[in-house]
Order: C-alpha cells, then structure tokens, then sequence
C-alpha cells in the first residue's frame, strides 16, 4: 500500500484505490494505516519523508490528517532534523506541514540538541520553520525559553522577545539564568548571540 500513498505526490487521484469512509454526502475521508510518504521537490530531491501509524486523507479539501507523527526532513539523502508531534495536516499540495501537541524537533548531533514547541508549521516553498507556543531550546550548555521562534536554513534559530536563557555548568545543572531580548543560537558554532531593539548592545557567548 505504501506505494500508492507515495504516487499521490504526483497523481493524487490514485488515493482511491482503498474503500474510501464516507462521513456525509460533501466529504469522504479515506482511513490510512501505516502511512510512509516520501516527498520529492520538482527535480527530483527528497525534502523530506512522513510515517504515521494513523492517518486519513480528506479527497475534497485534498489535506492529509496524520496521528503521532514523526517527519525526517532530508538534505540529500541524509536526515536533517527529525520532528515528531501528537497530530499533525499536510495541505497545499504536499507543501504545507502543520504540527500540534508537544512538538519535538531533534538534530543529529552527538550530544543532541532538542527544540520543542507547542506548534510548528513549515511551507517547504519558504526555508524557514515557525514554531510557536512554550519554546524550549535545550542541549548540554544551555536552556532558552520563549514564546516564538524560527529556525533558518542557515541553522540559526532567533528566539523571539521575552527570551528567558539557563546556562549550564560542566556538571549539567543551571548555573545562572537571565532574562532579556530576542536570542540567537547558531546550531553550527554552538554559540548565542543577544540584541537589544536599539541595536546598540550585543553579547555573544560560545561554548
């Protein structure tokens, strides 16, 4: 079955080969086990790939409706970041992801750094990926908290004002915290970055 959810990339009418769930006369909604979606950019790449041991696909609003999710998002063919949530919709085409309920996003890195948020929401036409929702940014150095953010495709996540930061000390226990600005981690150079509006004070802090 897997690959008639993958050939909805292209022909979406292809879904309706599985006895479709009729809710009332203007909507049919289409039950899915095990759904294992892979989406490709119009060259060909992989952007990335969907599992979901509960899902429907909704053939008039043309959106899917996915349960416990977990969304590996690819570079070439290696995993980027892997986010997983309670629920989440896939409209647009394929091109708008929604994610709700105890958002998790997880890079690759050895030691692990964890971003997690109350919603996320990503247009794959648009680098970047809002979250929005009790923000918490965490790894081995340090904690920052706030009520959105967006992570670039340069790997820098800006945590938006009031931003709330812990650092921590070598035996993993919060050192001192401090309250200010708007927040910049560089997932690459494992450092933050603080500004005030004025522009006049900056700090940065490398670990």
């Amino acid at each position: 079955m897997s690959n008639i959810y993958r050939l909805i990339i292209f022909l979406p009418l292809f879904m309706l080969g599985c006895a479709p769930n009729v809710i009332d006369e203007n909507k049919v909604i289409q039950k899915i086990e095990s759904l294992d979606m892979t989406i490709f950019s119009k060259s060909g790449d992989k952007i990335y790939s969907i599992t979901s041991p509960n899902s429907s696909y909704d053939n008039i609003d043309l959106k899917f409706n996915l349960k416990n999710p977990i969304i590996h998002i690819l570079n070439g063919e290696e995993t980027k970041y892997i986010i997983s949530s309670e629920e989440s919709t896939l409209s647009n085409n394929n091109k708008l992801l929604k994610l709700k309920g105890n958002v998790k996003l997880k890079t690759l890195k050895k030691d692990g750094d964890f971003l997690y948020a109350d919603n996320f929401i990503w247009n794959i036409e648009n680098t970047n990926y809002l979250l929005e929702g009790n923000i918490r940014f965490e790894n081995q150095n340090i904690i920052l908290n706030s009520g959105k953010a967006i992570l670039g495709s340069n790997n820098i996540i800006e945590f938006f004002n009031p931003v709330k930061y812990i650092i921590k000390d070598e035996n993993n226990e919060n050192k001192y915290e401090i309250n200010s600005e708007n927040a910049y981690y560089d997932l690459n150079t494992e450092s933050v970055s603080f500004k005030a509006q004025d522009k006049r004070v900056k700090s940065i802090i490398y670990f």
